[in-house]
């Protein structure tokens, strides 16, 4: 029996025990002492009864002071002498007729309303949770409502894409001032569509327009259209527009479009019937019924835009797409000085500095950064966040966890030493690679047994072959210096391999710079337009001779990186062998503590 069904049977359970408790109360309200036909002419004989009343089967009366605690009883009606008993006692006595009305109404439709009630708000209840809201509000639109005051966020609290905030504060404007707009023939756009990956502030976008233009702001997640009946979706986006029209001028906010949106399928497998297309649809005559002068803005959010259905934008629809990207290393320390305002921050802390360690970064991530720095300031015990406590939380989000507990034997405490020495030196001298920042043999909660952490200077946005190959000269150092120091390898270098097949693989089939192989890309990108989707599947479009030809190149370049590798830690073999026995020492360094690690 799952879970659901005892659910259920313990609903069922509960409601028969009620049914009996009920019935037990209907009974022992109505149904007093028994007493026999003797005893009852006893009591009789005695003027201890009060008042008797004789039914069609029974008699039925009241003690004129109770008997063993019991004030009323009841008998079963026997002899035809009764009635001249009666007269000569002098008691009260009546005849009349049965009436079981009421005691049926009582025993059976009140437990039965009550049942009734009882599973009618389990039920409400369950369908609340499932996202219903009853069964007379199943087609009305579950959108919250905010307006400027509830928001709570500007512009101010947006920063690092200032090319998005520019084009997003037109439309504040356009609700603003729709008539210095007017004035030239210019119209509202219909909808707008922010995309970009996981946590570039999207939806702090959306709700910063809200806040800035002071109107209504509906906001509603794209998986809130669609419910387990048929035409629901539908109806909630037709209500959800109605409303908005009440409301304007006013925002909506369709938050994963892609849950909505997403396209439509070919051929007889998901059928024009199917829910989510039913959705669609309506969504797509919604948005071509939009009246330009009725100063509603649709706005929503996506990181997939590439699954989205054609239909939904074309132009005349989604007018604007605006592009919410990684912010630079000037956006980023924009995004720290907005997160570093809610912290007691040191005044030696350089924001620059601590923009340059987080390229790549999200300001999602970086304000996880901030906090995670907050969390470790209050640990050791400071008043204010430092630079060391950036630090420490860079490696928290990178790396993982210490694992201090986690011990290694003495020979594994020298190879991973040797191994990440290895990866630091190569760094250190390889030209245009990124600077060492720090080296540990520390394990991580990530799994990895050591890690040497390097960071750019700079943003780079365009790389060449040498750069690439130096990138893999330096992810195999770390097993070439096991092989200069034991002449064998470990697994430990199992992700090195991964990273350095990969950027071989790429430098021959996506980016064409390999001579023999030519000017040609060979496999697309399997991830999506902003993921890193690499499971799904590639259909490969060259021949099982050029496959051969493409593994073969990969071998040679990853051969003639490990080989660059090795000479270039032989040249270097004192540094090695002096840095690896420091880091057994100390377990974490960093280039101040070992000058060889400097840029060279």
């Amino acid at each position: 029996m799952d879970k659901k069904q005892q659910i259920h049977f313990w609903y069922f359970a509960a409601a028969f025990m009620v049914l009996l408790m009920v019935q037990s109360w209907v009974s022992q309200a109505s149904v007093t002492e028994r007493i026999p036909y003797s005893t009852f002419l006893e009591y009789l004989e005695s003027n201890r009864i009060a008042s008797v009343t004789v039914r069609a089967e029974q008699v039925e009366g009241r003690y004129r002071d109770a008997i063993d605690g019991n004030t009323h009883f009841v008998t079963n009606i026997v002899p035809p002498d009764l009635t001249e008993r009666l007269e000569q006692s002098g008691a009260e006595f009546d005849g009349t007729v049965q009436n079981t009305f009421l005691n049926t109404i009582l025993s059976w439709v009140v437990p039965i309303l009550l049942i009734f009630a009882l599973w009618s708000f389990l039920l409400r209840g369950m369908i609340e949770k499932q996202g219903m809201g009853g069964m007379m509000n199943v087609g009305k639109s579950r959108a919250k409502v905010y307006v400027e005051r509830n928001t709570g966020v500007t512009f101010d609290d947006v920063a690092g894409v200032d090319e998005a905030k520019a084009e997003l504060k037109e439309i504040v404007d356009f609700l603003k001032e729709p008539e210095k707009y007017g004035r030239l023939g210019a119209r509202i756009p219909k909808g707008i569509l922010l995309t970009g990956p996981p946590g570039t502030g999207k939806t702090l976008f959306a709700r910063a327009i809200a806040g800035e233009a002071g109107v209504p702001f509906f906001s509603i997640s794209g998986s809130e259209f669609v419910e387990m009946f048929v035409g629901v979706g539908a109806a909630r986006v037709r209500d959800l527009f109605d409303q908005a029209r009440k409301a304007a001028p006013c925002i909506i906010f369709i938050d994963e479009l892609d849950a909505l949106g997403r396209r439509r399928s070919i051929g007889g497998f998901g059928g024009g019937h199917d829910e989510k297309e039913q959705t669609l649809n309506q969504l797509l005559a919604e948005l071509d019924g939009f009246d330009p002068r009725e100063r509603v803005v649709l706005l929503a959010a996506t990181n997939r835009p590439e699954i989205l259905d054609p239909a939904l934008m074309r132009a005349g629809r989604f007018d604007r797409q605006v592009v919410v990207d990684r912010p630079d290393k000037t956006g980023r320390a924009a995004i720290l000085r907005v997160h570093l305002r809610k912290v007691e921050v040191d005044p030696s802390l350089d924001i620059d500095a601590a923009a340059g360690l987080t390229p790549g970064f999200t300001g999602a991530e970086l304000a996880n950064l901030v906090n995670e720095a907050a969390i470790h300031a209050t640990r050791r015990g400071a008043e204010r966040v430092a630079m060391e406590d950036i630090t420490s939380a860079l490696e928290r989000v990178v790396a993982g966890m210490e694992r201090k507990g986690h011990l290694l034997n003495a020979h594994e405490r020298e190879t991973v030493a040797w191994h990440e020495m290895g990866h630091a030196l190569a760094a250190a001298r390889l030209p245009g690679a990124d600077p060492v920042h720090k080296v540990s043999i520390i394990p991580r909660t990530i799994g990895a047994l050591g890690y040497t952490l390097t960071r750019p200077t700079e943003d780079r946005f365009l790389i060449t072959r040498s750069e690439l190959e130096n990138r893999m000269v330096m992810l195999l150092a770390g097993r070439a210096a096991e092989e200069i120091r034991f002449d064998e390898w470990s697994t430990g270098a199992a992700d090195d391999l991964v990273r350095a097949t990969d950027i071989a693989r790429q430098i021959v089939t996506r980016f064409g710079m390999h001579k023999t192989l030519g000017q040609a890309v060979l496999e697309q990108d399997r991830g999506g337009f902003l993921g890193e989707d690499k499971v799904s599947f590639s259909p490969r479009d060259h021949s099982e001779a050029t496959a051969r030809e493409v593994d073969l190149a990969v071998r040679d370049l990853i051969g003639a990186a490990y080989d660059r590798a090795v000479g270039l830690l032989r040249d270097n073999h004192d540094d090695l062998e002096s840095g690896a026995r420091l880091l057994l020492e100390r377990e974490t360094i960093t280039p101040a503590d070992f000058a060889p690690l400097k840029p060279a």
